[in-house]
């Protein structure tokens, strides 16, 4: 009897440290980078917030216009989302879900048109297969497109002209003409204030067709013997106008003669925004234009109505984690970074290190973009990724539930305050890692407490790294040692 009672206390002692085993384990990982906190309650708040009578704070930014010409003086600029503008410029959308579904509307646009130009690039499509320069009163528009509500998320607050008059212009990383809607204005899309005259202006000038400006556009035209050019996005809309020189206005200082896009004709994007502010890495981008050495952003969660900072020559911060600025020899626009791997819940997802890399063929690569929102991946390696996600969810997230628009991958959390996730970082060139907020992968799509993991597939072969992602972060490209820099928590 002893014996028996002896084995039975042994067998229940045995159980208590295999069980405290286990729950120390489950901390550990948790406390190690496998699984971090999710506030759902917290998103729910901010997305019903979206709707409320709240105004946003006002910019306290001072828009100078002092000379400014050495490359290394910083200058700064207030950034806001698209959602700081919603009560005005949105009336159309009537909750959450509407404002998801347009948000994601406008996001499959703008991957569509950043694909196609990436296609037609590597493909061997040039500069001169486009149109030729030629003496023609105007430029023909192409097609309109079907999609009104714009594709820009984030605006900055721009001085322009003398004496300076502010405008509302969308940052926009994926392109390199910077442009915005003149008078007289033939055919012009809703925006913030008033459309921009430049009669009013003493520093506006056209350039001419022989200048070395309108020689970088990729579609131009001669009337008059002055420069026309035409920006199509690949969806069907476009801007067409007079190209010109002006004087920008900066928080800290101004640049004269910056080549911008007086447009006159201009369809299907950037509803509330005045135009559009080119941050590529082609020779007309404005980055390039102010011989900037580098320049960063930091993009407020899509759902705040508060503001953070465009910057150029800024010091970066010394926390950066920093990832090789690569280039594609057969297309300048696009800011490459050399990504070669995920991790979800601590642990390397199996996507071959061929997967990212730019090809000789130009196909391929990664680029980090402002104008996205989603991030995209190779289609394999998408599925790799959220397969990942799914298994190592399976115990503290409820099965999935049915998709949303662009997602496949949602979850019901609507009776949950805060749930455990895993962790998903982005590995670059190095070793550097990139660890991801909650927030950042795991989205509300309504207000009633449907997530979503907020990444895609792509239909093509490049990958794109969106403004979900990037939120909350500092992303900091040095244009002169060629590395991004990205730095959590410095808005």
């Amino acid at each position: 009897m002893a014996r028996f009672e002896t084995t039975i206390f042994f067998s229940i002692l045995f159980s208590i440290i295999a069980l405290s085993h286990s729950s120390s384990s489950h901390h550990y990982k948790k406390q190690n980078g496998y699984f971090q906190i999710l506030d759902v309650s917290a998103s729910l708040l901010q997305a019903r917030r979206v709707f409320s009578p709240e105004k946003p704070a006002a910019d306290t930014v001072n828009l100078q216009a002092v000379e400014l010409r050495t490359s290394n003086t910083s200058l700064s600029l207030t950034l806001r989302s698209r959602s700081s503008l919603i009560r005005r410029y949105h009336r159309t959308l009537e909750n959450y879900t509407s404002l998801t579904r347009s948000r994601l509307a406008r996001d499959e646009a703008r991957v569509h048109s950043l694909l196609s130009r990436h296609s037609l690039s590597v493909s061997g499509f040039s500069n001169t297969d486009l149109e030729p320069v030629v003496e023609t009163e105007q430029l023909e528009s192409p097609v309109t497109s079907g999609i009104s509500q714009g594709s820009g998320e984030y605006f900055a607050r721009v001085g322009l002209g003398s004496p300076v008059k502010e405008v509302y212009m969308v940052i926009d990383t994926g392109s390199d003409v910077s442009w915005l809607q003149c008078q007289p204005c033939t055919d012009c899309y809703q925006q913030t204030g008033p459309i921009y005259n430049p009669s009013s202006s003493s520093t506006y000038r056209k350039l001419t067709c022989d200048s070395q400006q309108c020689s970088a556009l990729q579609v131009s035209a001669c009337r008059t013997g002055t420069c026309l050019y035409q920006v199509s996005y690949g969806d069907g809309s476009y801007t067409v106008g007079d190209f010109v020189t002006e004087t920008m206005s900066f928080g800290g200082g101004s640049v004269s003669d910056v080549a911008i896009g007086c447009g006159h004709d201009n369809e299907g994007l950037f509803v509330a925004a005045d135009g559009l502010l080119g941050l590529g890495g082609g020779p007309l981008s404005l980055p390039s234009q102010i011989r900037a050495t580098s320049f960063s952003y930091c993009l407020v969660h899509r759902d705040s109505s508060s503001a953070s900072t465009l910057e150029f020559n800024a010091a970066q911060p010394s926390d950066s984690i920093l990832a090789p600025l690569l280039k594609n020899s057969l297309i300048s626009t696009y800011h490459y970074v050399g990504l070669t791997g995920i991790n979800v819940g601590g642990q390397a997802v199996n996507i071959p290190a061929s997967t990212f890399e730019i090809g000789g063929d130009g196909k391929g690569g990664v680029i980090v973009d402002s104008g996205t929102a989603v991030t995209r991946l190779r289609t394999e390696a998408y599925n790799a990724m959220r397969d990942a996600f799914v298994s190592m969810s399976s115990q503290n997230l409820p099965s999935p539930t049915t998709g949303f628009a662009l997602f496949d991958t949602c979850y019901d959390l609507s009776s949950k305050t805060t749930v455990s996730v895993p962790t998903v970082s982005l590995q670059f060139g190095g070793g550097k890692t990139l660890r991801l907020p909650p927030s950042n992968y795991l989205i509300p799509v309504d207000d009633a407490g449907k997530f979503c993991l907020a990444f895609a597939p792509s239909s093509g072969s490049l990958s794109i790294i969106g403004n979900v992602q990037q939120q909350g972060t500092r992303v900091s490209y040095d244009l002169a040692n060629k590395y991004v820099g990205f730095s959590p928590n410095k808005c």
